[in-house]
């Protein structure tokens, strides 16, 4: 049946209501909270946004990882002996990166008990930690440390900041889980223990065993291995050298750690916690000790390129020569003990604390941990080595060192200690030792220190350099930074200024007391000869063999101060440093042993004024040559000066065209000949005689004392070496009566000189034109006459003549001449 169709009702009409007249529809009633809810989804759903596009912006901002495999490592400066001994390297890393399959396994467990005991568990993100630092962040509104992986850590330490930001973790996080991606866990943990910073310079774990304990990674206990693992949180805080209570604390932490998650037994965990901190800074390695140079070294290179002095790879080679170098360690602590050992016994260093003392009576030869950190306090100086006494009698000492060997020492090693009944060592005394041969001998740390120094008097090359007794024990190097007296290692200087005012060895001075009320100084001055004694008229030769002060002073009145102190500059020395007074000629002024070294060059070379250098190259990390010395050489066989032009005018012109750059001529070559001459004759028949038995005929050299024996010098050369060497307290303190330079530094000398100069034949320069040997009265230094009995041969300036002792000496004047003085 088809429906019927209606009509469509009217739009308008009678009848039909408009809508706006229609009763209004009742609306559905929402509640308070649906409008709670959409305002929150909105919230989120903007907030997931932003978020979103935050951390998609974050993401577009991280480093690739690939840099992370290279782990470019920073190269430290390596120094080197001429002849390419290692002597130094100084970096601002210690680095010694191992693979991964060299990493112990108990190492490996120690630091992820200490970091990250799920590392290889999570995905580089740990999110239960990260939840926990959350909840500690929302209950006490601080941010905590928590939740920081070792995959995080790495991220944090190579590519971002260590400021704790809530943008900077985000970072982490995301860098963490793409370093996840890219790498596996055993690439990340390796990169991980090479990297990490583990205070004192030390990155990496193996850089870190070394350091702080001398070892390789694979041989340290397991209480050293945990100190290392709980370093990683305060480096700097809390590592062994610089805290031994906070890295034990951190240690027993890291052990208790272990145990928990099973990587340790209880023994062997036991024993850990037992264990004594005996951690120190290892020295760094070196092939021949020349510590005072390699830290000369260093500053010169900071001075030169900055900071990057210690990454950038530079390559130095020094001067220095091994074998001198060790013949000056050898001769300069050889000076200092046997000073010592004639002053006697000063007691012991130090004792065992005495709780530490009734255990150790009972068995000294085994480990005691309170024994040993004792020990350990004391650290080596040089060839001396700590160790506490075990017993005493009259002819034998037994000591225990720091590895636990037991030494007796017999009666004739430690007999120059003198000991009494009331000063002798007592069980739990802490002593030095040495090696003597096959023996061992008691020892002590010498209270004096010394200085030496040699350089090639050619062209200023140092070629050895041992600033103190030993770098460790001070830095201080006394070569460069002590200003002493030289005392009459000064005249040398005073009596060549002599002979270039006509004075000749010749000269007679008249050797008597003498009183000076001489304003500028504090009181009446009456200068004496070490001796005491006056010896009359005395000539200038042998007032300088003999040292003679009061000639001296006299020698100096006669060619007035300013004169001598302008001379004086000529060989180097500061001028304002010279004294400007008589105690000028007794050597007041305070010159450093390398600034006299370069003095005492000139006689060496035949009057040439020489720089004095260490470094002969440097060489970047690719081997190209970033530095080369250059030294202008003494020049001998160079043509003089036309004797019209000043010396002095001379050295600043610029060299000829094609000629080679040489060394300035500060003395004329006649003036150095009689000064080495007669300084060959203090070392043949004067102050330093015993040089005599080195058996050479080619040394020279000048003995200084100061007043009270406050400062000995020797100060002696060849024509290949110069070397100076000076020996007294670093605060001006007499050294005692007797300790003059030709008993307390000659020594020192002789005992170098005759390492270096083996093999190497005697060599003495020509005598220069312009002077002549004549025969003279050794009493008046008048010529003598031809038949006189007692006169001998002196070389003086062909100018300066003596006078005749008589007429018939005036008559055979040119008879007295050798035939080869007549020019």
């Amino acid at each position: 049946m088809t429906p019927e169709l209606r009509p469509d009702p009217p739009l308008s009409g009678p009848g039909v209501l408009r809508p706006e007249a229609r009763p209004p529809r009742p609306r559905p009633r929402r509640s308070w909270w649906w409008l709670l809810v959409s305002i929150v989804l909105g919230l989120s759903a903007a907030g997931a946004g932003a978020a979103g596009v935050a951390l998609f912006w974050l993401y577009r901002q991280l480093p690739p990882t690939d840099v992370i495999k290279e782990l470019k490592l920073s190269v430290p400066m390596r120094v080197f002996t001429r002849d390419g001994k290692l002597i130094g390297e100084f970096g601002a890393e210690r680095r010694d990166p191992l693979r991964y399959d060299q990493f112990p396994a108990q190492a490996i467990q120690a630091f992820l008990a200490a970091e990250d005991d799920r590392f290889f568990e999570h995905p580089g993100v740990d999110w239960h930690g990260l939840a926990r630092a959350a909840a500690h962040l929302v209950a006490t509104g601080e941010k905590s440390q928590g939740g920081s992986t070792i995959t995080m850590q790495l991220a944090r330490n190579v590519f971002l900041s260590s400021e704790r930001t809530y943008t900077r973790k985000a970072k982490e996080i995301l860098l963490a889980l793409r370093i996840e991606k890219d790498l596996d866990k055993r690439q990340i943990l390796e990169i991980y223990l090479n990297k990490i910073f583990l205070g004192q310079r030390a990155y990496g774990v193996g850089a870190a065993a070394q350091v702080y304990f001398g070892k390789e990674l694979r041989e340290l206990s397991l209480g050293e291995v945990a100190i290392l693992a709980g370093l990683p949180k305060a480096p700097s805080r809390d590592n062994p050298v610089a805290s031994p209570e906070r890295a034990r604390d951190r240690r027993n932490y890291v052990l208790r750690r272990m145990r928990e998650l099973g990587y340790v037994e209880r023994e062997p965990f036991e024993a850990a916690l037992k264990e004594p901190v005996l951690a120190r800074e290892e020295r760094p390695a070196a092939e021949v000790d020349a510590y005072y140079v390699a830290e000369m070294v260093r500053t010169e290179l900071v001075n030169r390129y900055g900071e990057a002095a210690y990454g950038d790879g530079y390559t130095v080679t020094t001067t220095l020569d091994a074998q001198l170098q060790r013949a000056a360690n050898e001769s300069l602590r050889a000076a200092l003990r046997d000073y010592d050992l004639r002053h006697g016994w000063r007691g012991p260093e130090a004792r065992l604390p005495p709780e530490a003392l009734a255990e150790f009576r009972l068995k000294a030869a085994e480990p005691h941990p309170l024994a040993d950190a004792a020990l350990d306090a004391l650290p080596a100086v040089a060839e001396l080595l700590p160790a506490a006494v075990v017993e005493f009698a009259p002819e034998r000492l037994r000591v225990l060192t720091r590895d636990h060997s037991l030494l007796d020492i017999r009666k004739d090693e430690f007999a120059w200690a003198g000991f009494t009944d009331e000063l002798s060592p007592a069980p739990g005394d802490l002593v030095r030792v040495r090696r003597q041969g096959e023996r061992w001998a008691l020892a002590q740390l010498p209270a004096v220190q010394g200085a030496f120094v040699a350089l090639d008097p050619r062209d200023g090359a140092i070629r050895a350099l041992v600033g103190g007794y030993d770098y460790f024990h001070g830095k201080f190097n006394r070569v460069i930074q002590a200003r002493r007296q030289p005392g009459s290692g000064f005249k040398p200087f005073l009596y060549s200024a002599a002979l270039a005012a006509g004075f000749t060895p010749a000269s007679v001075i008249l050797d008597a007391p003498v009183v000076f009320d001489d304003p500028a100084l504090e009181s009446t001055w009456r200068p004496e000869n070490y001796s005491g004694k006056f010896y009359g008229p005395t000539r200038l030769r042998e007032a300088l063999v003999e040292s003679r002060n009061l000639v001296s002073i006299r020698l100096l009145q006669s060619i007035g101060v300013e004169y001598a102190r302008d001379y004086a500059a000529k060989f180097g020395l500061p001028a304002e440093r010279i004294p400007r007074d008589l105690t000028l000629a007794l050597g007041s002024g305070a010159f450093t042993p390398l600034e006299i070294a370069r003095g005492y060059a000139v006689f060496a070379n035949g009057g040439f004024l020489v720089e004095p250098h260490f470094i002969a190259e440097i060489r970047n990390s690719a081997g190209e040559v970033a530095f080369k010395a250059e030294p202008a050489p003494a020049c001998p066989e160079c043509p003089e000066p036309e004797p019209e032009a000043p010396a002095a005018a001379v050295a600043d012109m610029p060299p000829a065209e094609g000629a080679p750059r040489t060394a300035p001529r500060a003395i004329e070559p006649r003036i150095v000949y009689l000064a080495r001459d007669m300084l060959r004759d203090v070392v043949t028949s004067g102050t330093a005689a015993r040089v005599r038995e080195l058996g050479r005929g080619d040394l020279a050299g000048k003995t200084g004392t100061t007043n009270d024996e406050t400062d000995a010098w020797f100060n002696g050369f060849s024509s290949h070496l110069v070397a100076v060497c000076w020996l007294g307290f670093d605060q001006p303190t007499p050294l005692g009566r007797g300790e003059v330079g030709g008993r307390a530094a000659l020594p020192m000398w002789m005992d170098f000189m005759q390492a270096a100069l083996k093999g190497v034949p005697e060599e003495w320069p020509e005598r220069p034109p312009g002077l002549v040997s004549v025969r003279i009265n050794p009493q008046t230094g008048k010529l003598a006459s031809a038949t006189a009995q007692d006169a001998m041969f002196e070389v003086v300036q062909a100018e300066h003549l003596p006078p005749a002792d008589s007429e018939e000496a005036a008559d055979g004047q040119a008879l007295q001449q050798k035939p080869e003085d007549l020019y």
